[in-house]
C-alpha cells in the first residue's frame, strides 16, 4: 500500500509527460552571418564562453552564410564540437561551404522552408579548385564532421567533391550536391523543418526558456569587416601607396595619414579578432624607427633589419602566410608602379631625400672654377727656363709658368710661344728663330 501512491505518480508521468524545458532554462541564439573569417572565430568564442559560464541549456547559431576561409572554418568546427552544451544549426536561407561544415559540426541541424546546404568545393584565392593536398584534407574534414555527428558521410563528400555521383539529388559527376530542406530531411542531414525561430524553439521544447541572444559588438563587426580576406590587401594597398606617396608631399598630409590610418586598422581588427598580440604591433612600430633610422645611418643594415621587422609583424598578425604573402606582393606592385608614375611621368623626388642628398653643384654657371683659365697668356711669347719632356717651365713677361709642349721635346733657352690654355694646363709651341726677332 505504501507503493501506491508513487506508482501512481510514475503512471501519470509516463502517461502525460512534462515539456523537457524547465522554466529558467537559458537558451542563447548566436547569428553566423555573412563571410565565414577569423573574426567570426573570435565573436562565436566570446559566445559559446558566456553560455558555458551561464550554464546555458542549448546554443542556437542561427546560420545564413555563403561560405568563407577554411581555416577559419576549421577553428569553428573544434570550438562546437569542444563543449559540453547542446549545439543546434538553425539555417535560414543557406549554409555554403564552411557553413556547411559548421552545421555538420552541431548536434542537429533545422532548416526553414527554401533554405540550401552544401557546394563546399575549396577554392583558392583567385577562385580557382585548390590543389590536391588542400582538398584532401577538406575532404576528410566534411567526411569526418558527418561521421562524428551521426550522419552519412557520402552526402558531405558529395558537397566537396564533384566526383561522388548522385544525380537523384541534382549532383552527378561534374557537379557538387547542395541539399534543400527537403533532401537534407530525407537523407538524415536535417532533424526538421520549422518556419521560424519560434517555433524551432518549441519543437526543441524550450518555448518558455530564457532566451538569450548574442549579437556582435561594434568592436566585432569592424574586426570582421577589416579581416575579410578581400579587404586585408585593399588596406595594406591603400597603407602602402599613403605613405609612398607622402615621401613626395611637402609636411604631413592626407596621404600619409590615409597610410597610417589603414595600417593601425589592419592591426586593430587583427588584434580584436584574437588574431595579433601586441607583440606584432610592437615589432611593427620598431621596424618602423629602424627605416627612419636607415636615413640618417650609413651602411644600410637598420633599414633591413627594419623591413624584415615590418614584414615579419604583418605576418605574425594575419594568420594566413599564404594569403598575407598574396596581400602583401599587391600593395608592394601597386606602390611600385606609382613610384615609377610619379618620377618618370610626373618628375616627382622625394622630399626626405632633399634632406639627406647633397644637391648643391660647383658648376661654372654658378660661379665656381677648380683652376682659372689663363686665356690673357694665348699668343703672348717667352723663354724656357728648362727643357720641356714635354712638361717644364717657362717665362713670360717676367712671370715663371708651368707648361707643357704641344709633344716636341724643347731646350732649354728656347723662344717659345703660348697656343693654347685649358685650365691649368698651358701648351707652348717652339717659335722659330727671326732675324731680327725680340721677345717682348
Amino acid at each position: 500500500m505504501f507503493f501506491l501512491p508513487f506508482l501512481a505518480i510514475l503512471f501519470f508521468s509516463a502517461a502525460f509527460p512534462v515539456n523537457g524545458s524547465a522554466e529558467g532554462e537559458t537558451v542563447y541564439v548566436v547569428p553566423v552571418e555573412e563571410t565565414v573569417e577569423k573574426g567570426l572565430f573570435s565573436f562565436l568564442k566570446r559566445a559559446v564562453s558566456e553560455a558555458e559560464e551561464n550554464g546555458a541549456a542549448a546554443i542556437i547559431f542561427e546560420i545564413n552564410t555563403p561560405g568563407g576561409a577554411v581555416d577559419a572554418a576549421g577553428e569553428i568546427g573544434k570550438l562546437l564540437t569542444s563543449t559540453d552544451i547542446k549545439t543546434i544549426a538553425f539555417i535560414n536561407k543557406q549554409a555554403l561551404s564552411a557553413g556547411a561544415y559548421i552545421s555538420l559540426n552541431t548536434d542537429e541541424i533545422y532548416m526553414v522552408p527554401g533554405s540550401v546546404m552544401g557546394s563546399a568545393a575549396i577554392i583558392d584565392q583567385n577562385g580557382n579548385t585548390a590543389g590536391k593536398k588542400a582538398e584532401s584534407y577538406w575532404f576528410a574534414a566534411m567526411r569526418s564532421a558527418a561521421a562524428e555527428s551521426g550522419r552519412d558521410p557520402i552526402y558531405a563528400l558529395a558537397m566537396a567533391d564533384e566526383e561522388i555521383d548522385l544525380p537523384e539529388y541534382g549532383a552527378g559527376k561534374g557537379e557538387l550536391l547542395t541539399l534543400t530542406a527537403e533532401q537534407a530531411l530525407e537523407v538524415g542531414y536535417s532533424e526538421g523543418t520549422v518556419k521560424n525561430m519560434h517555433e524551432l524553439t518549441e519543437k526543441l521544447g524550450f518555448e518558455q526558456a530564457n532566451i538569450r541572444t548574442v549579437d556582435e559588438s561594434f568592436a566585432e563587426k569592424a574586426a570582421r569587416f577589416i579581416t575579410n580576406p578581400v579587404v586585408v590587401p585593399i588596406l595594406l594597398t591603400i597603407g602602402s601607396l599613403g605613405l609612398v606617396l607622402e615621401l613626395y608631399s611637402p609636411g604631413f598630409g592626407i596621404p600619409g595619414f590615409m597610410g597610417l590610418s589603414s595600417l593601425m586598422l589592419f592591426f586593430y581588427g587583427h588584434l580584436v579578432a584574437g588574431l595579433a598580440g601586441y607583440e606584432a604591433i610592437i615589432l611593427f612600430i620598431a621596424g618602423v624607427v629602424l627605416v627612419l633610422l636607415e636615413f640618417f645611418l650609413p651602411g644600410g643594415i637598420a633599414g633591413g633589419i627594419g623591413f624584415i621587422a615590418i614584414v615579419s609583424s604583418l605576418f605574425l598578425a594575419s594568420g594566413d602566410a599564404v594569403h598575407m604573402g598574396i596581400s602583401l606582393l599587391i600593395a608592394i606592385s601597386a606602390s611600385t608602379i606609382v613610384s615609377i608614375l610619379m618620377v618618370k611621368v610626373l618628375g616627382k623626388r622625394m622630399k626626405l631625400f632633399r634632406k639627406i642628398i647633397l644637391k648643391d653643384s660647383t658648376s661654372t654657371d654658378l660661379g665656381y672654377v677648380s683652376n682659372k683659365n689663363r686665356t690673357d697668356l694665348i699668343g703672348l711669347k717667352g723663354v724656357t727656363l728648362t727643357a720641356l719632356r714635354p712638361a717644364g717651365t717657362v717665362e713670360v713677361n717676367g712671370e715663371r709658368i708651368d707648361v707643357v709642349s704641344e709633344g716636341s721635346f724643347i731646350q732649354k733657352g728656347v723662344k717659345i710661344k703660348i697656343v693654347k690654355t685649358e685650365g691649368s694646363r698651358i701648351v707652348v709651341r717652339e717659335e722659330p728663330d727671326q732675324e731680327n726677332g725680340g721677345n717682348d
